[in-house]
């Protein structure tokens, strides 16, 4: 079964049965053709190091993107790290600025890793991405080259579900540990799923609230306080 199509499959939590929300996928635009962009910068134009990629890794360096003037480079996923470690070490991009992840919602390759890096001495900066099959969605962790992809990493895996080889501490940021879903991929309703994740009442003696939306499904939640209501004319 799909991970978008468990989400439609009723949960049971303590004799309360939750349904859901669907969700529907919205064809893409027609692709249009780039416009010169004004805010191009010549810092994100490195046709000389992809060049020297190509001639390092050879068919290990796929599909190039010059969108909006910004070279992105597309890596095979078994010369990544290798990759990456050429970039830092010989070509000295050793300034890491980000990571992240995109849900493509495909069939195949549906998942797409990405990392900003800048060479601080050479005033450049450059996109790579790999791109990661829904059933094995594991990529090497760049901690070992860069200590600021810890925590960019472990928010990666805590909202999209990538798993980082080699990650000294891969652990959930946001969501608990034992939580089934990540939140940032497409099929995960935005206003979440009923029943997932147990909250505190709002009040000392309620029950727990299984909706974190309530108000959003007819539901009145109660207010954190009682306030007393005032005759403010004796005063």
């Amino acid at each position: 079964m799909r991970d978008d199509q468990k989400n439609t499959v009723p949960k049971v939590e303590q004799e309360k049965t939750h349904q859901t929300l669907k969700f529907f996928f919205t064809p893409m635009d027609a692709p249009r053709p780039d416009l010169e962009n004004p805010h191009a910068k010549d810092a994100t134009w490195v046709p000389e190091v992809i060049d020297a990629l190509r001639g390092q890794f050879g068919d290990a360096i796929g599909e190039v993107g010059d969108y909006a003037g910004e070279h992105t480079v597309y890596i095979r996923r078994d010369r990544f790290f290798e990759a990456v470690t050429y970039l830092k070490e010989e070509l000295q991009f050793n300034y890491f600025v980000a990571c992240g992840a995109i849900d493509r919602f495909v069939e195949d390759e549906r998942f797409e890793v990405f990392y900003n890096l800048v060479s601080l001495t050479k005033g450049k900066r450059i996109r790579v991405m790999v791109r990661l099959e829904e059933d094995d969605p594991v990529i090497p962790s760049l901690t070992p080259l860069y200590r600021a992809a810890n925590w960019h990493e472990r928010e990666t895996y805590d909202m999209m579900g990538i798993r980082f080889e080699g990650h000294p501490d891969l652990r959930r940021m946001f969501m608990p540990e034992d939580f089934e879903y990540f939140p940032q991929r497409k099929e995960f309703p935005q206003l979440g799923v009923p029943g997932s994740l147990p909250l505190p009442s709002q009040v000392p003696e309620g029950d727990i609230i299984f909706d974190p939306f309530p108000a959003a499904h007819g539901h009145k939640p109660p207010k954190s306080y009682q306030e007393p209501v005032g005759d403010d004319t004796k005063k």
